[in-house]
This record gives structure tokens, C-alpha cells and sequence, in this order.
């Protein structure tokens, strides 16, 4: 139990008389940026709007406009897989948003941040995204920053309401306070954040590359996952794991026979690989000080060491949550399917067992092919074909083992790795030029509260 004293004034002027209000982490971090000498502007101030669109009603499409949630705008990968019509609504643009504005998301999950690049600015966004219009007062990039940093989402989050679904509104928003950093510091923290973003748009134009390279010498699927009917062999159940379930032994015998078609080398999985494995469920010690320690959703994030737990260096079966650099990891449970290949930033961190770790025989082929492949859309389905489960989707390993993989001509390989390790190297390198910004606001704000 929390307790605190407040002043009757504060509550008249806040208007929140609950104390999850006075009592947060929040309320300390506006008298610590009150401290801090420079002028105090206010979020509204600074923006020449901040708002979301109403609630309406979506129509999904196959092919569209790309649309994204509140958890989808803060990953490195922004197809969500969700398509709208530009018809959807006669007020369709208030979804749309553009490059350089921040994003706070505002319903359900709450105080997380992004900010947008010309490849977020190409989707439409739902009405639990907060949208800050920066004007002249501050720069892009320092608003971003601010808002990232640990003061700004405390300010943020302090705002929270709602017993059921947590929400933030536009006018609490607005009133945060934000200092009026000198004009140097302001491009410094800038140019950091918006070389991050230009970072971040050429790993996607490099793994968009390395896709279109698959897509231009395989092709299209022919595979659907809408319905399909198809006759199955005793045989053939007894040979594809005994499974019965008719999405894999369709899907199974329709995309393997698609890949002995195309004309190429085609290899089982599991001879390109020195291991696939999960790694025992076991209890973790998290701690303020150790070891970094990502679930199968954190992987998938753009920024994912900024804020992750840590777990102890003496939790059990440790070593078999650690990962490597060129490591693949694809979620298994829950939401199956996505993939990352570990680059510099995740090399020796530590991944829940929910995601399982694929380690490469470099000898025979570079990870970044197998992940290349992995993204590519005959990929993407292939993956979608193997989960069981009725309650909680799962993704096995040995059925993984078991995929096919098309062997691309040797030059074309060697193109496609390259291409992800430019996507790997500018993802990384994105991470650590935001995190210098951001820590930039963070020291500025605490020099003055010494």
C-alpha cells in the first residue's frame, strides 16, 4: 500500500481525486522537469494538434491500405497483415498520419511511442493512436525524444483512466509540460532521431529488396488458406507426423509440391541447421541489474532493449535462453509465425522459451537467407500451415525441421544475404542512435535535480 500527501489546490486543479493519480511515479516527475531552467511550454503549446480519430467501422480487405493497432506501430515490421478500403469512410484521411509526427497510444495499451517515418506514413492507424502534431516551437525529433523518454511517459501514463480498458485523452496530454531545451541541444537531439528513422526506412527498403528477389525468381502462391477441399491418403497422414488436421495436410501437400516444381534445389531444413530448439519453461528472477530478457512479442519490437526486463545471471537452464548473432527466432505460441534474425543489439540476450531459436550451418547456407525466405509470402504461408492447437496456438519444432527450402542460384543467394545484412546492420544501428537521444534528454533533465 502507497501513501502520499496532496494539497487541496493540486486536487482542484488536476481534477482527479483517485489515487492512482496522486500516488504515481508521475506526479515526482513533474516536480523534477518544474526544477529544470529553462522555459516550461506545454504539450499543447508546442503541437498544432494533438487528437484520434473516432471509433469506425472497418471493412478488412485483401489489398489496401496497410492499417495498424496500438502494439503494431511500435514493431520494425509494419505489415500487420490488416488491409482497409480508401472507401472505408467518407473521413477515411483523418486515419492517415504524416512523417515526423509522434504517436502515443492511447487505449488499452498505454504510453508507448513512435514516431513516423515515410513507411508508417503510408498506413492508416486506429483511434487508440494519439497523434502530436509538432509546430515550430520544438523540433520533431525532441518532442519524439521527450515523449520516449522515462519523464515523458511517466507524465503520459500518470493521465491513465478507466477500470476496465486504460485510456489517455487528448486534453490531459496537451498539458504536460515539456522545457523549452536550448536551440543546439534541440538539433542534436533532432538530427539523432531523424538519422534513426532515415535507418530504419533503409533496412526496409533492404529487406523489401530481398523478398522481391524470391518473388522475382519463384513467383507468386497459388496456395489459399480460405477454404479448400482436397482428398488425403491413409499414407500420407501416417508419413506428414501423424496429423490429421486438414489446414496441414492440405496446406502441407499444396505448397511442398509448389516448391518441387519450381525448378531448383530444394532442401530440407533441418540439414541447414546445427540446432532448433525451444528451451526448458523454467522460473525467472528478474532483477534491476542483469542479464536482458525479451519475450516472444518484445523481439518483434523496432527499439526492444529500451525498457525490457532483466533476469539474474543464476536463473536455471539460463544458457539455454541465450542467444547469438545470426541466431533466427520465430514466436511458437500464442502468435505464431513472426520472425527476426538477432544482429549486434540482441547477440547474448536472453529469449522466452516462446520463441524458438534456429541456429545456422554456416558451412552449408548464411541464416540471412533462411530469414529472407522466412519473410517472403510462400514463406509466410508455409509457417501459417504448421501451429496445432485449439487453445493456445503452437508452432513445433519438428515440424519446422521438416520445411523445404528452395536453394536459389549461388549469385542470388549472395545478393539476398547481403540484403539482410544491411537490414540487420541499419536496425541495429537505428536502435543505438535513438537511445542516444533519448538518453540525451534524460541527463539534460536530471543534471539540473542534482
Amino acid at each position: 500500500m502507497k501513501v502520499g500527501k496532496t494539497s487541496s489546490v493540486f486536487i482542484r486543479n488536476s481534477t482527479r481525486f483517485d489515487g492512482n493519480f496522486h500516488l504515481s511515479d508521475g506526479v515526482k516527475a513533474r516536480e523534477i522537469i518544474m526544477k529544470v531552467p529553462y522555459k516550461l511550454y506545454a504539450i499543447g503549446d508546442v503541437t498544432s494538434d494533438v487528437y484520434c480519430p473516432g471509433i469506425f467501422h472497418r471493412h478488412y480487405v485483401n489489398s489496401g491500405v496497410p492499417f495498424l493497432g496500438g502494439s503494431d506501430i511500435l514493431k520494425a515490421d509494419y505489415s500487420s497483415g490488416k488491409y482497409l478500403r480508401k472507401e472505408t469512410t467518407p473521413n477515411h484521411k483523418i486515419l492517415s498520419v504524416n512523417k515526423g509526427w509522434t504517436l502515443v497510444t492511447c487505449g488499452g495499451t498505454i504510453g508507448e511511442t513512435a514516431f513516423v517515418n515515410k513507411d508508417l506514413a503510408k498506413c492508416w492507424l486506429s483511434q487508440h493512436i494519439m497523434r502530436l502534431v509538432p509546430n515550430d516551437r520544438v523540433k520533431e525529433g525532441v518532442l519524439y525524444a521527450y515523449c520516449t523518454s522515462r519523464y515523458g511517459k511517466l507524465l503520459i501514463t500518470t493521465n491513465t483512466y478507466g477500470s476496465i480498458i486504460p485510456t489517455l485523452d487528448s486534453s490531459s496530454i496537451k498539458t504536460i509540460p515539456i522545457p523549452d531545451f536550448p536551440a543546439a541541444f534541440q538539433k542534436q537531439v533532432d538530427d539523432l532521431i531523424q538519422e534513426s528513422a532515415r535507418l530504419r526506412e533503409e533496412a526496409t527498403e533492404a529487406l523489401d529488396k530481398a523478398v522481391l528477389s524470391f518473388d522475382e525468381h519463384i513467383g507468386k502462391s497459388i496456395y489459399e488458406s480460405s477454404y479448400q477441399q482436397r482428398k488425403i491418403s491413409y499414407e500420407d497422414v501416417l508419413s506428414f507426423n501423424v496429423r490429421f488436421d486438414s489446414q496441414y495436410n492440405i496446406g502441407t501437400k499444396i505448397i511442398e509440391a509448389e516448391i518441387n516444381n519450381l525448378g531448383v534445389k530444394v532442401v530440407k531444413l533441418s540439414t541447414l541447421l546445427k540446432d532448433i530448439r525451444i528451451g526448458n519453461r523454467s522460473k525467472r528472477l528478474y532483477v534491476d541489474d542483469g542479464i536482458p530478457f525479451l519475450s516472444s512479442s518484445d523481439i518483434l519490437l523496432a527499439n526492444p532493449l529500451r525498457g525490457c526486463k532483466h533476469i539474474s545471471y543464476r536463473t536455471p537452464d539460463l544458457s539455454e535462453m541465450i542467444v547469438k548473432k545470426g541466431t533466427i527466432l520465430i514466436s511458437r505460441s500464442g502468435t505464431v509465425g513472426n520472425t527476426v534474425i538477432v544482429g549486434d543489439n540482441l547477440n547474448n540476450v536472453a529469449i522466452s522459451e516462446h520463441a524458438m531459436k534456429l541456429v545456422t550451418d554456416t558451412s552449408v547456407i548464411e541464416p540471412e537467407y533462411i530469414f529472407a525466405f522466412f519473410n517472403f509470402l510462400l514463406g509466410k504461408k508455409y509457417l501459417q500451415i504448421l501451429p496445432y492447437g485449439s487453445v493456445i496456438i503452437t508452432l513445433g519444432e519438428e515440424y519446422v525441421g521438416k520445411m523445404l527450402i528452395p536453394m536459389l542460384d549461388e549469385g542470388i543467394r549472395n545478393s539476398i544475404i547481403q540484403l539482410i545484412k544491411q537490414y540487420t546492420s541499419c536496425c541495429d544501428k537505428s536502435s543505438i542512435i535513438e537511445n542516444q537521444a533519448i538518453d540525451l534528454i534524460e541527463t539534460e533533465i536530471e543534471k539540473w535535480n542534482k
